[in-house]
């Protein structure tokens, strides 16, 4: 039996996702990185955690597509029985005012993250379940936490993933699992290219007033899949300079 500790990050091709691999694979994890199109930016994902002195691999599945998923946790799961850790980081956006946004537009970025949570978190639940322990850390955003124009569908994504989330909890804290959230702020990614204000409007309204970086929200996510966050279920924890 395989028994080195595996941590699975979905949506790991860049950004936090990137990083947190990084982060995790430092920690003594084996790192699954899941991407959905981009194959070259998850090679240069596991490129990173090999030079840091981890190890890993890559996997293809969009978390939106239920098939798609079965298939590729199903793969895993096969090969890797000692899985302790999973990241709920794959999102997307598609910002516009409501009165414009398109069905597509809604759907498509609702089904990413919450249908996503479903399709990913169910099956890998299970395997928790059989070992009692485990921690599952969904990476949400300011915007489920407070009001930001153009985002009523990534609001909307993210708010529901925080109540999921902490609804789960309670669910299989008897089994030693921790179901927690980390909701960044504005972080140096590519995702934030796509906001509906310029860079410099959106510094005026953080208290630190600088743009966080990918780093400082895996470090947490890393905290709160260790030994030291035994005792922290339920959570949403904002990272975004003093916003909120």
């Amino acid at each position: 039996m395989d028994e080195k500790k595996v941590a699975i990050i979905t949506g790991a091709s860049r950004g936090i996702g990137r990083a947190t691999a990084v982060e995790l694979s430092a920690a003594g994890y084996y790192v699954i990185i899941n991407f959905n199109s981009n194959e070259a930016a998850a090679t240069e994902t596991l490129k990173q955690v090999h030079d840091a002195g981890g190890d890993g691999e890559i996997i293809k599945f969009d978390v939106a597509d239920s098939a798609q998923t079965k298939d590729g946790i199903s793969s895993i799961v096969e090969r890797h029985k000692n899985i302790q850790v999973l990241v709920n980081n794959a999102g997307i956006n598609a910002d516009g005012l409501f009165i414009l946004l398109g069905e597509e537009e809604w759907n498509s970025v609702i089904d990413t993250t919450l249908k996503g949570f479903y399709n990913v978190t169910k099956p890998i639940l299970r395997e928790m379940i059989k070992r009692k322990c485990g921690s599952i850390v969904s990476v949400s955003s300011v915007s489920a936490l407070m009001p930001n124009r153009g985002q009523t569908n990534y609001a909307a994504a993210k708010a529901g993933l925080n109540a999921a989330s902490r609804a789960l909890s309670t669910e299989v804290a008897r089994f030693g699992i921790r179901v927690n959230v980390v909701a960044p702020g504005p972080i140096e990614t590519d995702m934030i290219a796509n906001v509906p204000i310029a860079i410099t409007e959106i510094k005026k309204i953080i208290p630190m007033a600088r743009i966080g970086k990918p780093q400082e929200v895996s470090r947490v996510i890393r905290f709160l899949c260790s030994d030291d966050a035994s005792y922290i279920t339920g959570q949403v924890i904002a990272i975004n300079g003093g916003m909120c």
